[in-house]
């Protein structure tokens, strides 16, 4: 007699599953659950899950809605005496602004480092944009004939790519110094090469008579190898560097492009061309004057009105300025200090160094741009004509600058994910 009594073997009946099948389906269902989470997490590779910085959006939000609102009670009486609708330039660029907040929203559940997959073929397709535009773009001349090489005409809408190429050389760059590692502390790798590539933007932009546009890529790139770890030593000459070009510039102007020659003239000698050279700094010392403490109230400006060149462009400051006065001028700039700050502490709290790369760039770009900016309006630098963030008129600029702040949030959103 057996020991143990083993119990009779079940037949499954018609229409019933054995029970190798069932561990069978059990399998099938565990690998269905394995491929879907597989799914899930290639997902999650670019769609990024939790929140981003409040008080950056809110921030960016902020000067956006300040920005459009100092737009249209700058550029009415302008665009009323082109013959156009009183508020176009102000219909132009709500829409852009709703495109653009659109984007942003987007870009910030992206994952940011797609962009460091992807940096090179971003670099050399804004290259490419930068040649285009030197052989397809808008008739745009200076009063000495200088032919301006900086919009891309596409139907009803121009386009300009040196915005495009300043992100381009920011994330290039970022993703170039996380790539070489130690090697940064070498001439070739730390130096000459992002140089090289620095030089080839700047050179292109300049070829478009964009001079204030070629100044500030060089200045973004030098942003980007300070932080990305370049020797120190390397900044002192490139200041002596500057000191000293700036010192030839200004001894021999004739040697510039006549308009950038007029406008270095017209600032080292005050009494030059009232009526040309000077009328639009003139006129913007005039608005910041009259707005004195508290502003003449919103809407109420003088200057607007044909005295101020462009006043819904790169001197709407001064408009700023003599509306809301010295209190209303002064919370803007520290709203502006607040998203550098805000921009520089999401950079530390950053990941990777990627990251923190990326958006200490696009932080630099907009402290160097509003920086410059403020000191043009108010006569202590030449003329170069850099747009303010935020408030200057421009499809493309404002378009590109909330993508990047998209790009910002992205990173902070990134950093505020829990770890699994």
């Amino acid at each position: 007699m057996a020991d143990r009594l083993t119990p009779p073997m079940r037949y499954p009946r018609y229409g019933e599953e054995s029970s190798d099948n069932h561990s069978s389906g059990k399998k099938r269902e565990k690998s269905g659950n394995s491929r879907e989470v597989f799914h899930k997490s290639k997902l999650s590779e670019f769609i990024l899950l939790g929140g981003f910085d409040i008080p950056y959006f809110a921030l960016v939000m902020l000067l956006l809605a300040i920005g459009l609102v100092m737009l249209l009670s700058a550029s009415y009486p302008t665009a009323y005496f082109n013959g156009e609708n009183s508020y176009s330039f102000f219909i132009k660029q709500a829409a852009f602004a709703v495109v653009g907040v659109v984007a942003m929203l987007v870009m910030s559940k992206i994952d940011y480092k797609i962009f460091k997959k992807y940096a090179n073929i971003i670099y050399f397709g804004a290259f490419g944009l930068l040649v285009i535009v030197l052989f397809y773009h808008t008739d745009m001349q200076a009063a000495g004939g200088d032919e301006f090489k900086r919009y891309i005409p596409i139907g009803p809408i121009t386009f300009q790519p040196s915005e495009v190429g300043k992100f381009a050389l920011i994330a290039f760059l970022s993703a170039y110094f996380c790539r070489i590692g130690n090697k940064v502390h070498t001439f070739a790798y730390g130096i000459f090469i992002p140089l090289v590539f620095i030089g080839m933007y700047c050179g292109l932009v300049a070829l478009e008579n964009h001079v204030s546009g070629m100044i500030l890529m060089f200045a973004l790139g030098a942003a980007i190898m300070f932080v990305g770890g370049t020797r120190s030593w390397i900044f002192w000459l490139g200041v002596i560097g500057v000191i000293a070009i700036v010192m030839v510039v200004f001894m021999f102007p004739d040697m510039l492009p006549e308009y950038v020659e007029k406008k270095l003239i017209a600032f080292t000698d005050k009494t030059y061309d009232p009526l040309g050279g000077r009328w639009q700094i003139n006129n913007s010392l005039y608005a910041i004057g009259s707005g004195g403490f508290f502003g003449v109230g919103l809407g109420n400006s003088k200057q607007k009105y044909m005295y101020v060149s462009e006043p819904q462009n790169d001197f709407i400051f001064s408009i700023v300025c003599e509306e809301l006065g010295f209190i209303g001028a002064l919370v803007v700039l520290i709203l502006f200090a607040l998203l550098v700050l805000r921009g520089i502490q999401i950079a530390m709290k950053a990941r990777d160094k990627f990251g923190s790369y990326l958006v200490l760039g696009i932080t630099a770009q907009i402290g160097i741009q509003t920086a410059l900016n403020i000191l043009v309006i108010t006569d202590s630098i030449p003329n170069t004509g850099i747009s303010l963030p935020f408030f200057s008129y421009g499809g493309t600029a404002l378009l590109m600058l909330l993508f990047e702040m998209g790009v910002v949030l992205s990173v902070s959103r990134k950093a505020n994910q829990r770890k699994v």
